[in-house]
């Protein structure tokens, strides 16, 4: 009698797993920001201009977004607890070659390196959640997910003051090594096994063309939001276009391929993806905006801009673990639904704020945007990974980690447009920007609605 496969850990073994997985995303996706507010001092230290210093951030990014989806593929064929793990070494050790750098090359070549890592990391975190928690209860893994990404995206000035405050810039790195360490302990005796789907065979040129695709385009949206030349951007552009179209012809003629366009071919998951991308570009619209605003227009101080902010990524933690509670009870398309459109509400609102806005004026807009996208964001992720079937869970998790970056880069040029077309009120600009795309992601969540329901009578059982 053929034995059938677990579903979804035992509780002590569960507990454990998801420690891990928190513990390795939370520092991967900090560290995507938590170099922003030295800048300047790190630019000082290793004699570089502050447009050279850019690369330490950029070099990270790109890293990720180049290997994310070659990453997860590899997670689908030889394991996804193999590529966390090797992803946990390469960070703690790239995280001490950052600290050690002399100089900016010595740093932005770690940078590139701690970026693999980190793309190990993120390509298969929710593939593992969905190996952890039993489908009953995959909301839940899925919720607390949401909770630690959104936490860790937005917390990442903070974390960097409070270090600056007590050490050196060195020590932004260095604090990644005890949690890497910790995080690659726990996972030896808790994270499961995936069973491998081994007659899937790895093409190292689509991993190629994989990597110039995504690297170009996010190389190109950085550029611009810097204000590089507008000959090299164009060389850019025209590279990722030509590139891009040889690498989808050829992912179209593949069983398996890299860039997973069989599942895009699931409307639901397309739609999802296409959820997703429009959230993170509002979201980080409004998050690269709101310094300026806050410090700039209304006076406040850098303590008191941080204060302001921190209802957003509050009102996050306690609405995701609530959403990915409701999976399952309440449909996904109207909860991203009306979590987008919340979201879209505190947007505007914040947009609209008067001359002289109270701090609760303030607090209760930022509270409104960060539960909304808390709404959204457990369920909508938790269609991405079941609407895939589960043999490609690593390609729709490197997908979904794809989405968020694309969409983030996107926010953040986007605002360096604004602010260069509205010179006064680029924040404005931002916000309503912004808000729209919140608007459109809750349409195009809405649009998932009946496709749910046509899913759910194909999967049940006939009589």
């Amino acid at each position: 009698m053929e034995k059938k496969p677990l579903d979804g850990l035992p509780v002590p073994q569960r507990y454990g797993a998801i420690l891990t997985v928190g513990l390795g995303i939370t520092i991967a996706v900090l560290d995507g920001t938590i170099a922003n507010v030295a800048l300047p001092t790190i630019a000082h230290d290793l004699n570089a201009t502050p447009a050279e210093s850019i690369w330490i951030v950029n070099a990270y990014q790109i890293a990720i977004i180049a290997s994310m989806l070659s990453l997860s593929f590899l997670g689908d064929i030889f394991g996804h607890r193999r590529v966390y793990q090797c992803g946990l070494a390469v960070f703690c050790v790239t995280s001490i070659l950052c600290a050690a750098s002399t100089s900016l090359s010595m740093l932005t070549a770690a940078r590139i390196l701690q970026g693999l890592g980190g793309a190990a990391l993120m390509s298969v975190n929710t593939a593992l959640i969905r190996l952890i928690y039993p489908k009953s209860l995959l909301g839940r893994g899925m919720g607390i997910n949401s909770f630690v990404v959104a936490v860790s995206s937005a917390a990442g000035p903070t974390v960097a003051a409070a270090i600056l405050t007590w050490g050196s810039w060195h020590w932004l790195f260095l604090i990644n090594v005890p949690i890497a360490l910790a995080a690659l302990l726990i996972s030896l005796r808790y994270l499961p096994a995936n069973n491998t789907a081994t007659k899937q065979r790895f093409d190292i040129p689509s991993a190629l063309m994989n990597a110039a695709t995504f690297g170009l385009l996010i190389s190109a949206i950085s550029g611009f939001s810097q204000g590089q030349s507008a000959l090299l951007i164009t060389a850019e552009v025209i590279a990722f276009l030509v590139i891009g179209y040889f690498f989808v012809r050829r992912q179209l003629r593949l069983p398996v391929p890299l860039l997973p366009v069989d599942l895009l071919r699931i409307p639901i998951f397309s739609l999802s993806m296409a959820t997703s991308v429009c959230s993170f570009t509002a979201q980080m619209l409004a998050f690269v905006s709101l310094p300026f605003f806050l410090q700039s227009v209304l006076g406040r101080s850098e303590v008191d801009t941080g204060l302001l902010l921190t209802p957003w990524p509050l009102a996050t933690m306690v609405m995701a673990p609530l959403a990915g509670y409701l999976i399952g009870r309440v449909n996904s398309g109207l909860m991203g639904s009306v979590g987008m459109l919340a979201m879209a509400v505190g947007l505007f609102s914040l947009a609209l704020l008067p001359a002289n806005p109270t701090d609760s004026e303030i607090i209760w807009r930022m509270a409104l945007c960060g539960a909304g996208f808390g709404l959204f964001q457990s369920p909508n992720n938790h269609t991405i990974i079941s609407s895939a079937p589960e043999g490609r869970s690593g390609g729709a998790s490197g997908m979904l980690g794809t989405a968020r970056l694309l969409g983030q880069s996107s926010g953040a040029a986007l605002v360096a447009l604004l602010f260069n077309l509205f010179i006064h009120h680029g924040t404005y600009a931002s916000l309503i920007l912004a808000g729209v795309f919140s608007v459109l992601a809750a349409i195009v969540s809405g649009l998932r609605i009946n496709e749910s329901k046509r899913m759910s009578e194909r999967n049940s059982p006939k009589i």
